[in-house]
């Protein structure tokens, strides 16, 4: 296992993400003594049938930091894109290596590469190429910050994509999963910091048909939690493209369940 440097990145398309696909596990790492960071690709400023742009922006804004707070996390920081205009090109690229080179993880959490919508997918793929970029001293990239300039990754990260939504891809096929990670202890912490996302609960019935956010998420975290006999769990794939690292550090610091074997 490579040495940790305490710093752990998550990169979510939209300000709610992180609280369904993966807050338990931020939680049992900081538990761990590593240092929880968080960002968003947007303010989420199209999250709404009745409100502007520019009124929703402001109210998912203020709700994403009272969700990061719930969390604890080290910082949050919002990349600015639109939300259903995140687009893969050099612009982009550009703005999501600065963040990984100002924050410098070793560990990053991003969304699958196969999800039901192309906020999803896109993040996925800026996420996985700026791990690669932000280590090339060459590469120019867009730092968020005068701290960060001239910095380059310490290490190559590890990567592992959060589970689709419903768990399958856009054919209904199963999401690939490497890693279950137990959440159980933390469900309503987690609970908690989706309730701070009080704008979408109208949003989400709407669109996708969700009558009650937080209990379709602890109904998906138990159905993982099932699988390898607990209450609630998280599941993940790691990316095990080169030059990642290929150990599982999750299952090595926080005892998650390998499903490696099974695939």
């Amino acid at each position: 296992m490579q040495t940790p440097n305490q710093r752990v990145l998550a990169v979510m398309p939209h300000p709610d993400d992180v609280e369904i696909l993966c807050a338990g596990t931020l939680l049992r790492l900081q538990e761990k003594g590593y240092e929880i960071h968080i960002a968003t690709m947007t303010a989420g400023d199209k999250g709404s049938a009745t409100l502007s742009r520019a009124e929703i922006a402001a109210i998912r804004r203020e709700e994403v930091r009272r969700a990061a707070a719930e969390l604890g996390a080290a910082s949050y920081r919002c990349l600015e894109f639109a939300d259903l205009e995140i687009v893969f090109d050099n612009a982009a690229r550009r703005k999501v290596a600065g963040l990984l080179r100002a924050v410098d993880p070793f560990l990053v959490f991003t969304t699958p590469p196969h999800d039901y919508m192309f906020d999803h997918e896109i993040t996925s793929r800026l996420v996985r190429d700026a791990c690669f970029n932000a280590g090339v001293p060459n590469y120019k990239a867009d730092t968020p910050d005068a701290q960060s300039e001239g910095k380059v990754l310490s290490q190559m990260p590890y990567l592992f994509y959060s589970d689709a939504i419903e768990g399958h891809d856009i054919f209904g096929d199963s999401s690939r999963v490497t890693t279950i990670v137990d959440i159980s202890p933390h469900i309503e912490q987690k609970a908690a910091a989706l309730c701070c996302h009080d704008s979408q609960r109208s949003w989400l019935q709407r669109v996708h048909g969700m009558d009650n956010y937080i209990e379709s998420m602890k109904n998906w975290s138990a159905k993982r939690g099932a699988a390898i006999g607990v209450a609630y769990a998280e599941a993940f794939c790691q990316h095990l493209g080169h030059p990642h690292p290929q150990d599982d550090v999750l299952c090595s610091l926080l005892n998650a369940v390998s499903q490696r074997a099974a695939q």
